[in-house]
């Protein structure tokens, strides 16, 4: 997330007006990796004869429930109805009527009416383009772990759990290329979706990027260890991309950002990364009728995800500003010609300073980014977001590059979030909240008048910084570790087998071998899992238990110290009926 003065950032291939979501351009020395290439821009659409010059988009807030009557009261006067959720009582209306919010303001049951946006909705709305899919590069073997991943202990956490596959992270961003070397292993199609304009678009490939930030978010969050390009922070997770950056401006409007949050809720996200704020306004004041109903209604659908499930994650900013201590927006309207306003405390950066949502700033190696806005009680956590040289992540087509801000701070926090949630399958929102404050390392202010608080808690880095380590609520298990991170097919009736050659460990294996498995598998009552030692004897793990539960993620205790240690281990899966399938995603070893 970014400020809108991004004409550096245009040195990574990004729009100019992205909405506060473009990485600021890393000053110094050059970055690790080549700029990325923009990703090709989306073909034209044909003029819908439903859009006309002067199309404006409105939200009509009204009481949750059936909202029939109002919708008929949309149409009555002036405007069409082009998405509405009953469930939170919110309206997408379009109209090209200059009174149309003042009429409907007046109509029985309204509660508020706001525009979303100071310019026209494109024609695209009518009849989107779908995005490139663009060629695949591939890059040699290797994967090091970088630097911002030792600095949250993630290469650490990952010999604990490498987080389970049932946890699902989505991706609200400018979209994410699921072709990806590093990201198709961990991506979820079946949960991916645009929400541009405000409406889902669940046709293949509609959640793809236009332009390059969402895929960089993405790979933070979940790129898999497989032993190329870069590894996530819960490489072991599934990640859906639901695009709400709408192609041509890259802005995330507010009907694209109630959307994303109502397919969050509908479709089991246990997290989400939001590296945006809303445009058209930097900040949206209650005192203004357009603005409070963005606020309103953004409010609603992020309630109804988190009381499905969903815990939001969002960057802090980019304007190096205290949100603390609002003066001033000299960034919006960024659709039109912004003006400098004066402002309050009472206006809201969303969707980072909603109830409910963890805001996050970003820090270089040890002290707050130069560029991070902060703000005493506003900043939750801090993570790595790059400063003079960036993070180092997944572009689309196969490449990768560095890109800095609270965009790239932010998914590290969702990345931890969601190991959280996978050594802890029933925890809700809020204690996914508590537990992120509470595995944090506080980190003292620094000699800066700006930092206000304790140690404990303070402007710049609110609980602290995260620790995946501490996340997933161990220590590295002692020994050494060996593990199969390539997936396995599991069909129907089958017997399938994935190997791990051990060498390096003298004698016999311990009588507490620990042994990891991440097997995705619908009815894992199918299934027998049994560990096979390299003498062929088999040590049943799983035994057709479970019934229709998904998924099996769990590490195990066995006593093979009656089995020498090195040699080639097997992990065997027998499935034992029909209907169901599904793979060893990954499993491992620890002497």
């Amino acid at each position: 997330m970014l400020a809108a003065t991004l004409g550096a950032a245009l040195a990574f291939g990004a729009p100019a007006a992205l909405a506060g979501t473009d990485p600021v351009s890393p000053s110094g020395s050059a970055a690790p990796a080549p700029a990325p290439v923009p990703a090709p821009a989306a073909a034209p659409a044909a003029q819908s004869a439903a859009w006309v010059a002067g199309t404006r988009a409105y939200l009509v807030i009204t009481a949750p429930g059936d909202t029939t009557a109002v919708r008929n009261a949309v149409t009555a006067n002036g405007g069409t109805v082009f998405q509405y959720y009953d469930a939170i009582g919110v309206i997408t209306a379009h109209s090209a009527s200059a009174s149309f919010a003042a009429t409907m303001r007046g109509v029985s049951g309204v509660q508020q009416v706001g525009a979303t946006r100071t310019s026209d909705v494109p024609a695209d709305a009518y009849n989107p383009a779908l995005p490139a899919n663009p060629a695949q590069s591939t890059t040699p073997s290797g994967e090091p772990v970088r630097a911002d991943m030792t600095q949250i202990k993630a290469d650490q956490a990952w010999a604990v759990t490498t987080g389970s596959a049932s946890v699902k992270v989505g991706i609200l961003d400018t979209g994410v290329d699921d072709q990806h070397q590093d990201l198709a292993p961990n991506f979820n199609a079946a949960d991916s979706a645009s929400c541009a304009y405000g409406k889902p678009d669940t046709r293949t490939g509609a959640w793809r990027d236009v332009g390059t930030h969402g895929t960089h978010v993405a790979g933070t969050v979940a790129a898999a260890k497989n032993g190329k390009g870069v590894i996530g922070v819960a490489p072991g997770v599934r990640i859906s991309s639901v695009r709400i950056a709408e192609p041509g401006s890259s802005l995330f409007f507010a009907e694209n950002t109630i959307c994303g949050f109502m397919w969050a809720g509908d479709h089991g996200f246990k997290v989400t990364n939001n590296s945006y704020y809303t445009d058209p306004w930097q900040f949206n004041c209650p005192d203004n009728v357009d603005q409070a109903a963005i606020i309103e209604g953004v409010r609603r659908a992020q309630d109804y995800a988190e009381s499905k499930g969903s815990l939001q994650v969002a960057a802090a900013g980019n304007s190096n500003i205290d949100l603390a201590n609002k003066t001033t927006d000299t960034e919006s309207p960024n659709d039109s010609t912004p003006v400098t306003r004066t402002i309050t405390n009472a206006c809201l950066d969303i969707p980072t300073e909603l109830p409910g949502v963890v805001t996050v700033s970003a820090m270089g190696t040890t002290a707050k980014a130069s560029y991070s806005n902060y703000g005493l009680n506003v900043i939750d956590v801090t993570a790595p977001g790059g400063d003079s040289t960036g993070i180092y992540s997944t572009l689309p087509g196969g490449k990768y590059g560095s890109k800095s801000g609270t965009s790239m701070a932010s998914p590290h926090v969702a990345g931890v979030a969601a190991l959280l949630a996978s050594t802890n399958p029933n925890i809700t929102p809020a204690e996914l909240r508590d537990k992120l404050a509470t595995q944090a390392n506080d980190i003292a202010c620094p000699t800066d008048s700006r930092c206000k608080g304790t140690t404990a808690r303070n402007g710049f880095f609110g609980e602290g910084q995260v620790d995946a380590l501490k996340a997933v609520g161990s220590t590295p298990p002692p020994g050494k570790y060996f593990e199969n991170t390539a997936d396995f097919a599991i069909g129907d009736n089958t017997t399938v087998e994935s190997p791990i050659t051990v060498t390096g460990v003298t004698g016999n294996a311990p009588a507490t071998l620990k042994v990891g498995v991440n097997i995705v598998h619908t009815y894992i009552g199918d299934l027998k899992v049994d560990l096979i030692a390299p003498d062929g004897t088999a040590y049943t793990l799983h035994n057709r238990s479970g019934g229709s539960t998904d998924n099996i993620s769990q590490t195990y205790t066995v006593n093979a110290s009656s089995e020498l240690a090195d040699g080639t281990w097997k992990l065997r899966v027998n499935d034992n009926a029909r209907g169901d399938t599904g793979r060893i995603d990954s499993w491992n070893i620890t002497f």
